[in-house]
């Protein structure tokens, strides 16, 4: 069993170069277009900017597959 929420939705943040902003937007657009409510994509960016950089991939890596 996976710990990660949507392991279905494939987001890939190669060349982002650690810009934070572009990580959330990448996810952000992942989950929208793979149909997510609005509730709970906010949901994700209220978990995804509570805290540091580290806290951002944390939250990125637990609610999508990284590739």
């Amino acid at each position: 069993m996976s710990d990660v929420r949507y392991p279905e939705i494939e987001v890939v943040l190669l060349g982002e170069n650690g810009n934070a902003f572009a990580i959330l937007g990448a996810v952000n657009r992942a989950l929208r277009q793979y149909g997510i409510e609005p509730d709970e994509c906010e949901e994700f960016l209220k978990e995804a900017k509570s805290a540091d950089y580290d806290n951002l991939l944390r939250v990125v890596m637990s609610w999508v597959t990284v590739i």
